[in-house]
Formats: structure tokens, C-alpha cells, sequence
């Protein structure tokens, strides 16, 4: 990966939306609604207290997550759409 996130940062790779409902219903694209999942593709070392102690991230790349809705600042990487976010933004490790 050519983008290394500085500090708390994470890049996460969008999961797809949804093309069709439970009923075989077509989605168009604009009644998509925005993934909340996603897989960690790079991260940071972590964030570092007042006193200069690093604390080490608690994800880590591959991870699949969870974050919010509208967490997180898209962008454009090698034609590929990505999110970039704080470590903080992630609501939970989907096993």
C-alpha cells in the first residue's frame, strides 16, 4: 500500500452494498444505503499520550469492522475508494 495512516489512523476498505433485498428486489444506486463494515488494510502505530507513551492500536490489518455510519473521510487511492478514520470511529472486530 502506498498510504501509511500516521498516529491513530486507520484505512479501511468499504465493504460492497447490498444489490438486491431478501426478495430478489433490484437496488438502484441511489436507495444504496452506505456500508457500515469494512476491512483494515493499513494502520498507524498508535496514539501517543501527553507524556509520550505510545499506546499500540487494538485492530489490526485484515481485521473485518464495524464502524459508524458516517465515520470516517472517503478517498480515492489507485482508483479504488477507501475510508480513512481514528481508531476511535470503530464501534467493533467482527470474528
Amino acid at each position: 500500500m502506498a498510504l501509511q495512516p500516521l498516529h491513530d489512523r486507520i484505512l479501511v476498505r468499504p465493504a460492497q452494498p447490498e444489490q438486491t433485498t431478501a426478495g430478489g428486489i433490484i437496488i438502484p444506486d441511489t436507495a444504496k444505503e452506505k456500508p457500515q463494515e469494512g476491512e483494515i488494510i493499513a494502520i498507524g502505530t498508535g496514539r501517543t499520550t501527553e507524556d509520550g507513551k505510545l499506546i499500540p492500536m487494538n485492530v489490526s490489518i485484515g481485521d473485518n469492522i464495524m464502524y459508524g455510519k458516517y465515520g470516517g473521510t472517503e478517498i480515492t487511492v489507485n482508483g479504488e475508494d477507501l475510508l480513512i478514520m481514528k481508531e476511535s470511529d470503530v464501534y467493533a472486530i467482527i470474528k
